[in-house]
């Protein structure tokens, strides 16, 4: 049996799959919807977030929140793309470079903005 890069491959994949599940739409509730409205205000007010935002085990949560969920839409795009328009051996390298390129950029942009919080 040939040994396969795949687990490594599907492991970003599937753990941004299950965040992005699990803590994206109780993250939304509660700073898109309980904050606004005052309900949730105490726990999550701006010097509390950003105190949350500046420690260093605050970072590490959020890149291990952040980052599956941007790599797991960088897949899931480049498989969209794949399947509507993109066909053919050409297509997969056109989808595959745009949408990890993407993914990268945007892991850099995250990382820059929370090594910017102090």
């Amino acid at each position: 049996m040939a040994r396969s890069s795949k687990p490594i491959v599907w492991l970003p994949f599937a753990a941004g799959g299950t965040l992005s599940a699990f803590l994206l739409p109780a993250l939304i509730i509660v700073t898109g919807i309980l904050v606004p409205l005052g309900l949730a205000s105490g726990a999550f007010s701006y010097g509390t977030m950003r105190a949350f935002a500046a420690s260093l085990i605050g970072k590490v949560i959020l890149a291990g929140v952040i980052l599956p969920c941007l790599w797991h839409g960088a897949h899931r795009l480049r498989m969209t793309l794949q399947d509507l328009f993109l066909r053919g051996e050409d297509g997969h390298r056109i989808a595959g470079a745009l949408c990890y390129g993407i993914g990268a950029v945007l892991t850099l942009l995250c990382g820059a903005a929370l090594l910017t919080v102090w």
